[in-house]
């Protein structure tokens, strides 16, 4: 649908259309050789083993494609459907990959350019790249496809945010049971987590009991939560789902 929404594959869509003799993916491969050449002129070699891999695997998968699944036209005439679906599928990749330390190299790599020489912010720095990129569609495919592309930015930003916010998803469990010690060994032993124990005294006979705060994910939550009823039913449980952690084993504070 020529919607080039930024990042090497927006730029070598509005590449493509000037040298349309070039393939799709063999002109995003060279795209990303270039831009680490000039990464490690600029910045060194920061980019790791991942994020090689990454771009790369991108490029050579746009131009398998290309060769086996030739397309010749739009799957439809609503282009809008097509690009959310589009991106969609793009940007929850693209999560999927940052969630995992890495990133898909391309304007990344001018945006920690950007960061280091102008300190610009690399996520500004991307968003500058990319909007760059949509608007140099409006001179090659027209106005509107031109702001498709512009909206295809903003989509891919927002979408990229909330995969990352599911993918990191953690719950506060915080956890009062007459088996506390066994619920104690259980969080450290089996699941491999902290937790925080600490003492409170009952509204209703001033009984004291201890309370075990931890952090988990949803998959060990359930772990936690099959666990616990299996050997104290009456246990009292309250979960808080988490924005943001820092510190320990999470996100670093700076």
């Amino acid at each position: 649908n020529d919607l080039a929404t930024g990042g090497v594959s927006g730029l070598s869509i509005v590449m493509n259309k000037v040298f349309p003799d070039i393939s799709l993916g063999l002109i995003m491969l060279v795209l990303n050789i270039l831009l680490f050449i000039v990464g490690i002129i600029f910045l060194g070699f920061q980019f790791g083993a991942k994020t090689i891999y990454a771009s790369l695997a991108l490029s050579f998968m746009v131009w398998g494609l290309e060769v086996v699944f030739p397309m010749g036209a739009p799957l439809s005439n609503d282009i809008l459907i097509q690009l959310i679906i589009g991106q969609i599928i793009a940007a929850t990749g693209m999560a999927i990959v940052c969630h995992q330390g890495a990133s898909t190299g391309g304007t990344d790599i001018l945006a920690m350019i950007m960061n280091k020489y102008f300190s610009v912010e690399v996520g500004k720095g991307v968003l500058m790249a990319d909007i760059a990129i949509a608007a140099s569609s409006v001179f090659l495919f027209g106005q509107a496809i031109g702001m498709y592309a512009f909206f295809g930015v903003i989509l891919n930003g927002l979408v990229i945010d909330y995969a990352l916010q599911q993918l990191d998803h953690k719950n506060e469990i915080v956890i009062i049971s007459r088996e506390s010690e066994q619920v104690r060994e259980f969080i450290v032993r089996q699941l491999g987590k902290g937790a925080t124990i600490h003492t409170a005294r009952g509204a209703f006979n001033y009984e004291d009991k201890e309370v075990i705060t931890t952090i988990l994910g949803r998959k060990d939550f359930a772990r936690l939560k099959k666990y616990i009823s299996s050997i104290d039913e009456r246990a009292f449980v309250t979960v808080h789902s988490m924005n943001e952690i820092l510190g320990e084993n999470f996100k670093r504070l700076a």
